[in-house]
């Protein structure tokens, strides 16, 4: 994700804060706390994904489907969300979904309290549990409205910021088990975006694993397409489909005519349910 939630000058400044990404626990199992029988089948989807800070018009989105991406992310809400989205609306994702697209929902929720620069919304250690509770039910109203279904995934979106810092890296860890528990309770599962130098990495190492999210979204600019050879965590980590890879970032493509700038991902995770 380029400027989608920061400018890109803050983005870099901020990418090099950080120090590695990692989520606990694996998979499906660590996402559902509900009876097994509450839950629809998982979606998922393997191949090149894309992320867009503006969702696409349809026009573009058909003159995209040539085969090279499968899915595309798209940010559903959060005070966060860094652009207007005029085209995300439900007959957009319907008309994407019956192209062939598959689709990938970003929140862009509360930022940590000792992160750089000024946003809209962030946590504070008083009220990152009753904000994660607030957001998550935000996410699953917005995914909802779209058409993305019970069983569908939702990922937070953490951006970098000094996980040294041991009050802010606790709030954030509040905020996010707050967020996933609550998606949970929804049937909505629980997903999470973080840069493999540090808003993931703290999540990964914590030693209660209770509640976090069972989809680890990392972000490593090292234009690899994988999401195993450069993985950096324990090889039992993630596995079942749980894993997303970000590997380029600000990668201007044209294709059919359409010129947009995006962020490319290798995805082996859940996607939205739709239709």
């Amino acid at each position: 994700m380029a400027e989608h939630r920061q400018s890109k000058k803050r983005r870099y400044i901020a990418w090099g804060v950080a120090g590695a990404v990692v989520v606990a626990g694996g998979g499906i199992a660590a996402q559902q706390s509900m009876a097994a029988t509450a839950w629809p089948a998982q979606k998922t989807f393997t191949g090149r994904a894309f992320d867009a800070c503006t969702a696409p018009s349809t026009a573009a989105m058909k003159a995209w489907h040539t085969g090279f991406y499968g899915a595309a992310a798209v940010y559903v809400g959060g005070k966060n969300r860094g652009c207007a989205q005029p085209n995300l609306t439900a007959s957009w994702v319907k008309s994407v979904n019956s192209m062939g697209w598959k689709l990938i929902p970003i929140y862009v929720g509360a930022q940590p309290p000792c992160q750089t620069g000024s946003n809209p919304e962030k946590m504070t250690a008083a009220n990152a549990a009753s904000l994660g509770v607030t957001d998550a039910t935000d996410a699953v109203a917005k995914a909802s409205a779209l058409g993305m279904k019970a069983g569908s995934p939702v990922y937070l979106d953490m951006e970098p910021y000094d996980i040294t810092n041991k009050a802010c890296n606790d709030a954030v860890l509040s905020y996010v088990r707050s967020f996933s528990k609550t998606l949970r309770a929804k049937t909505y599962r629980s997903g999470y975006y973080g840069f493999s130098s540090s808003s993931a990495k703290a999540i990964a190492t914590a030693g209660n694993k209770t509640d976090l999210p069972g989809n680890l979204w990392y972000a490593l600019w090292d234009q690899q397409n994988t999401t195993t050879a450069d993985w950096p965590w324990g090889s039992t980590q993630y596995t079942n489909h749980s894993r997303g890879h970000q590997y380029m970032v600000n990668s201007k493509e044209s294709r059919g005519g359409y010129t947009i700038t995006v962020d490319r991902d290798a995805w082996d995770a859940p996607v939205a349910i739709v239709g």
